[in-house]
């Protein structure tokens, strides 16, 4: 019963928040120097959790050797990046690098 109340108040905290930002939302201007600070931010922990999981892996995907793991990655850039329209852009790329991986630990493990 303990662990009901819990879930109850975990689901209240994150609604009441989420409530919140509806209200707040008409008035934030999002192209201020604090929203480009947030994003800048967020760009880098995004690349600092890619160098992470790429250069310094647990578990099963270190068992992968490094330019496998190089590759893969160098593959979903080029896709996010690619000129072209069909094939360009992050859900491509994180498909392509996804699925290469999955073939390299298939091969490795």
């Amino acid at each position: 019963m303990t662990e009901l109340w819990l879930v109850i108040a975990a689901a209240l905290g994150t609604y009441a928040w989420r409530a919140l930002g509806v209200v707040f939302s008409g008035r934030v201007r999002t192209d201020s120097e604090f929203f480009q600070w947030i994003s800048c931010v967020t760009y880098a922990m995004v690349a600092g959790l890619v160098f992470r999981i790429v250069m310094l892996p647990v578990g099963l995907l270190a068992q992968i050797p490094l330019w496998a793991r190089l590759l893969c990655l160098a593959v979903a850039l080029v896709i996010m990046v690619w000129p072209y329209r069909p094939f360009r852009g992050l859900f491509p790329g994180l498909i392509a690098g996804s699925s290469l991986m999955t073939v390299m630990g298939w091969y490795y493990l």
